[in-house]
């Protein structure tokens, strides 16, 4: 069963719930250093990821699924919250630079529906970074956790399903390698566990984040006449190079 909002707030106001806001929050901060008079949009949970970029970006937007419920944000000042259906955003076509997502892809009836919208919502070249739930990680079995509920993924998966939504993905990470445990033990020493994880467990981190880059040449139109020339190219040509995902 999905979180709704209130369930959302009562865990990232435990100790566990702010030790994995931070960590997930510091890597993208890491990611994207600067927003200045970027416009960027929250899609899911995002108001602990967004806070960061207030000071900075032209304009930020936390967009929560109607079934999800929202709540003021920030709370001062003018509200940023809209409510909205996953699969027909209230925004004009190509305005945000910046797209951040969060407990929304792992439960939206279709996957690549939700992201087709993301895509036109997004400024050409535009960057997306999903935050989803890692299907070999401990935190996806944690269904006291957001993360323990909906579908979780492997890279592979969200790599081949944001390329089928248009994306070229550029680099992923993963985080939250503590335990989903709230013992302050845990808890206190989440640095540390992200230090550790890193090196020693990499592949089980609980959470996946992949960024990824709005491509404008993947119209299916597009994509075809590339082929057709392809098929015209000559034997001797070089293939194309695709970018590998580095790890952020």
């Amino acid at each position: 069963m999905r979180f709704d909002v209130d369930r959302l707030q009562a865990f990232y106001a435990t100790p566990l719930g702010r030790l994995a806001d931070e960590m997930v929050a510091a890597r993208i901060a890491a990611l994207w250093p600067g927003a200045q008079g970027l416009d960027m949009l929250g899609v899911g949970y995002c108001p602990g990821i967004l806070d960061v970029f207030l000071p900075s970006a032209r304009r930020v937007l936390w967009a929560s699924p109607e079934e999800v419920g929202a709540f003021r944000w920030p709370a001062d000042g003018k509200s940023l919250t809209s409510l909205v259906e996953e699969e027909r955003l209230p925004f004009l076509d190509a305005i945000f630079d910046r797209v951040v997502i969060r407990h929304a892809l792992e439960d939206v009836e279709s996957p690549r529906r939700f992201l087709r919208e993301i895509w036109r919502v997004m400024a050409p070249e535009g960057r997306l970074i999903v935050v989803a739930a890692h299907r070999r990680g401990l935190w996806a079995r944690a269904e006291s956790t957001p993360y323990g509920h909906g579908r979780p993924y492997t890279r592979s998966q969200l790599t081949r399903l944001l390329e089928d939504g248009m994306f070229r993905p550029t680099a992923s990470a993963r985080a939250l390698y503590a335990p989903p445990i709230d013992w302050p033990v845990i808890t206190s020493t989440g640095d540390a566990w992200e230090r550790a994880g890193r090196f020693g467990w990499s592949s089980f981190g609980g959470v996946l984040m992949v960024e990824a880059v709005k491509h404008v040449m993947s119209d299916p139109m597009v994509r075809a006449s590339r082929r057709r020339q392809e098929v015209r190219a000559p034997a001797h040509a070089a293939p194309a190079q695709s970018d590998p995902l580095d790890d952020l």
